[in-house]
């Protein structure tokens, strides 16, 4: 589960921080007396004509000629920093140019895709299988139709861009009994992601990296698409709840990330798959625009979703963040924008004072579980995948 209500509170406390400086003293300096003082030295030694007094001033130092000149009322050269690329590409939310919103991703010298959906690290090409690891996001859930699974929409989009074998009809659903997807393995297509999976499904406590990764098929170009974090996150507030220690959920939060980098180095080192590797991953995304407002959605309150107020979780969770994006950059593989793009489609998407707003044709991309997508939502996140693979 996505319980990341806490990213954005954090986001709107970084904002007030970014206040305008003082604009510093703006008073006339001592100069002007000293030209005063120069102006009457020479009227008093030279009584002859304008023109004389004109030479005696020529003679004089620059100060002398400067006070002939009035005072230099240009505006301040703009100092401020260009704009990274990803601020340009999420300069229409937060305080301007993505100011506070979060993660600061800059740190990490990430490669930006033009079509800011992404991170564009790889040249994906001439792909061969494709693989879905996960949680319940990747597998999809009711109650929106397996068609309409990001999942579903994305598998038939790379089927099409690089001739694969499409999968049947039955691998887009999932099994309610066991949460997986009710076929793994149909066309090129493998999907091994797991209704309430966490970092440690990928590889450690569980095999969903090599169930899709058997020895006959590791010579194959793979794209390898997951969502993963999120319920690592809900675990870490439900820490909070209970009273841990901070020593302890941070060693929790190192730990779930560490589990993380492990399963993306395995995958791309070829001493383990001899094969292209390409993988892509998201960030993580919330419902609330920004705002912290956990009853925005109705079922909330029925869900146990509630907001820390310990500063010390938003530290875990935006060191989170920022971690997807250095394993992105130190792998060379991609990170997708999910709390970016999906800011502005939560439950608070129709208020115009919100700091995601985005405009009165904006529309909701959850559904009644207030963490999962909704058919919109699956939509822009097949299309967010397949701009990553296709720059």
């Amino acid at each position: 589960m996505y319980i990341l209500v806490i990213l954005l509170l954090a986001c709107a406390e970084k904002s007030q921080d970014l206040a305008a400086e003082d604009p510093g003293d703006t008073a006339l300096t001592e100069a002007d007396a000293d030209v005063d003082s120069d102006t009457d030295v020479d009227a008093d030694t030279d009584a002859d004509t304008d023109a004389d007094t004109d030479t005696d001033s020529d003679s004089d130092t620059d100060s002398d000629t400067d006070t002939d000149s009035p005072p230099d009322t240009a505006p301040p050269e703009d100092t401020a920093p260009p704009m990274s690329d990803y601020e340009l590409c999420f300069e229409d939310i937060g305080d301007g140019a993505g100011a506070g919103i979060g993660p600061d991703y800059d740190a990490f010298t990430p490669t930006i895709g033009s079509h800011c959906s992404g991170t564009n690290h790889q040249d994906i090409v001439d792909i061969e299988r494709v693989v879905f690891l996960g949680d319940s996001v990747t597998v999809g859930t009711p109650p929106t139709s397996p068609g309409d699974f990001y999942r579903s929409i994305l598998a038939q989009q790379l089927a099409d861009a690089f001739t694969l074998r499409p999968p049947a009809g039955a691998w887009e659903w999932y099994n309610v009994l066991d949460g997986h997807a009710l076929m793994q393995d149909s066309g090129d297509f493998c999907a091994s992601a797991e209704w309430g999976a966490r970092t440690d499904d990928l590889m450690r406590d569980d095999t969903q990296v090599t169930d899709c990764f058997p020895e006959e098929e590791r010579h194959k170009s793979t794209l390898v698409v997951m969502t993963i974090g999120g319920n690592d996150l809900n675990s870490l507030t439900q820490g909070f709840q209970e009273g841990k220690s901070h020593e302890a959920l941070w060693e929790e939060v190192f730990g779930y990330m560490a589990l993380m980098r492990e399963s993306v180095e395995w995958m791309v080192d070829p001493a383990n798959i001899a094969g292209d590797v390409y993988v892509i991953f998201t960030n993580l995304y919330e419902y609330t625009d920004g705002t912290g407002d956990v009853e925005s959605c109705w079922a909330a309150e029925i869900a146990g979703y509630e907001s820390i107020t310990d500063p010390a979780l938003e530290e875990m969770v935006l060191w989170s963040m920022e971690e997807f994006m250095s394993i992105a950059v130190d792998t060379n593989t991609d990170m997708l924008f999910l709390l970016e793009e999906f800011c502005g489609h939560g439950f608070n998407y129709d208020d115009p004072d919100g700091r995601c707003y985005r405009g009165a044709d904006a529309e909701l991309w959850f559904d009644l579980t207030c963490i999962h997508p909704n058919p919109t939502g699956h939509q822009a996140i097949a299309d967010m995948f397949y701009d990553v693979v296709m720059e």
